[in-house]
């Protein structure tokens, strides 16, 4: 999702920088500053520490005049994959060791980088954050999809219970930074997207689908026009909220 919401940015004549801790991140930037005939700047950063977070955006302060947007989208999301052994994603089996590594990423980055950038935002009493949250963060998710006829049910795999935790905690967050900046001009929202599809396993694809109105996944650019719209101006009253877009999942 990273890509296509650097493609929106793109699209509307901006300038997006990429943090990820993969060094790939760079390629991925240079094909989009090479598709779009326009600047995208990929940096490999660690978000999950404050030092490397102030270093890297004390890099872009001196390039740039001032950042006017930031996307928290960063997560760690383990797949159930077919050959697994899915017992570590049992909530009696949880690790905390992977606890913490996940809200490392998905929730202590975001609060990070928005202190840092949301800081730099404040003195400028400008700003627009955008937190990348789930329909996973309204409603918990529903095992039943994630289910093996062949195993017993100790060894059914779930999804992890960080996900749904750290989903839930960006939507928090994005209302206290709304009210806490709002009077330095500091819009901050929250987006709830429903699964895209990516060539996940038939079956899975079908047992979602019955869970949502819409009876379909998402496509992989139907956010776009929504993370555009969140970001500009054309939201400009809009602050402290979550757009639930999830083709009416969390309806039922």
């Amino acid at each position: 999702m990273g890509i296509k919401l650097a493609e929106s940015v793109l699209e509307a004549g901006g300038t997006p920088i990429l943090w990820d801790i993969a060094e790939s991140v760079k390629n991925f930037a240079d094909e989009l500053s090479a598709k779009y005939h326009s600047p995208c700047l990929g940096m490999r950063v660690d978000i999950t520490s404050h030092d490397k977070v102030m270093e890297a955006f004390e890099s872009i302060s001196s390039e740039y005049r001032k950042v006017d947007i930031l996307i928290n989208n960063a997560a760690n999301d383990p797949k159930v994959l077919n050959d697994q052994n899915f017992k570590w994603s049992r909530f009696e089996n949880f690790s905390l060791e992977m606890w913490e590594k996940d809200i490392a990423v998905g929730l202590s980055g975001a609060f990070i980088c928005s202190q840092i950038v949301g800081a730099h935002m404040a003195e400028n009493h400008d700003g627009v954050i955008l937190n990348i949250a789930s329909d996973l963060g309204i409603i918990a998710p529903d095992q039943r999809i994630y289910r093996k006829e062949s195993l017993a049910e100790h060894e059914q795999p779930v999804k992890p219970v960080t996900y749904s935790v750290i989903k839930h905690g960006l939507i928090g967050l994005t209302k206290y930074m709304a009210t806490y900046w709002a009077d330095k001009n500091i819009r901050v929202n929250s987006i709830s997207p429903g699964g895209i599809f990516n060539g996940q396993p038939e079956d899975f694809v079908t047992k979602l689908t019955n869970l949502i109105p819409m009876g379909r996944m998402a496509d992989k650019d139907e956010y776009k026009a929504a993370v555009l719209f969140l970001i500009s101006d054309a939201s400009s009253y809009m602050t402290g909220a979550n757009l639930q877009i999830d083709g009416g999942r969390t309806c039922w």
